[in-house]
């Protein structure tokens, strides 16, 4: 059962998110497999300020997370 995590910075809407889930599943569907039901999705926003000190040095560039980031960012933070 995939459960995908969004992680984002503040501002956009509630349809906007929405979209986004829906076309994340699309494409994990066409990929994995696995019927609508088998999904789940959150979001998270985040601040600039949270991104920075939180989200960027611990999630994305955090020591154990290397052997499951599939794509780097191409910023520095």
């Amino acid at each position: 059962m995939p459960h995908i995590q969004i992680k984002l910075l503040e501002g956009k809407t509630e349809a906007q998110k929405q979209a986004l889930a829906d076309e994340v599943i699309k494409a994990a569907q066409k990929v994995i497999g696995y019927g609508d039901e088998s999904y789940s999705v959150t979001i998270e926003d985040f601040t600039l300020k949270e991104w920075k000190d939180e989200v960027y040095p611990n999630d994305i560039m955090g020591n154990g997370n290397q052997d499951i980031l599939y794509k780097s960012p191409g910023y520095k933070m």
